[in-house]
C-alpha cells in the first residue's frame, strides 16, 4: 500500500488548511489512521487518528483545532485544520496509527504556518 499525502502550503497564523491522504489500496483493514507531524530537530508525533468506526483521538496541542475525517470507500484520510499557529509548521505524514501496522513513510506534505 502506498500513501500519498497533499495539501500543504504557507498560511498565515490563524488560517487554514485542508490535507489529503489517498492510499493505494483499501484502508479499511487498518484498525486506525492517523495524521502524524515532524518539526524540524523533532521526533515524528501522532496529532490525529480514526478509527473504522469513526471514533477519532487528538493531541492536546491540536484539539480544537484539527477534524480528522476517513473515506473507506473513497480510501482517503483528511486533516481540516484551523486556526493554525507557526507551531504547527512541520512535514505532515498520514499512516495507520497502530505501530504494528504502519507502513513505509512517503514523503509527506509541507505545512509553514507563518506571517
Amino acid at each position: 500500500v502506498q500513501l500519498q499525502a497533499s495539501g500543504g502550503g504557507l498560511v498565515q497564523p490563524g488560517g487554514s488548511l485542508r490535507l489529503s491522504c489517498v492510499a493505494s489500496e483499501r484502508i479499511y483493514r487498518f484498525r486506525a489512521m492517523g495524521w502524524f507531524r515532524q518539526a524540524p530537530g523533532k521526533e515524528r508525533e501522532l496529532v490525529a487518528s480514526i478509527t473504522g468506526t469513526g471514533r477519532t483521538n487528538y493531541a492536546d496541542s491540536v484539539k480544537g483545532r484539527f477534524t480528522i475525517d476517513r473515506d473507506n470507500a473513497e480510501n482517503t484520510v483528511d486533516l481540516q485544520m484551523n486556526s493554525l499557529k507557526p507551531e504547527d509548521t512541520a512535514v505532515y505524514y498520514c499512516n495507520a496509527a497502530i505501530a504494528s501496522q504502519r507502513l513505509p513513510w512517503g514523503q509527506g506534505t509541507l505545512v509553514t504556518v507563518s506571517s
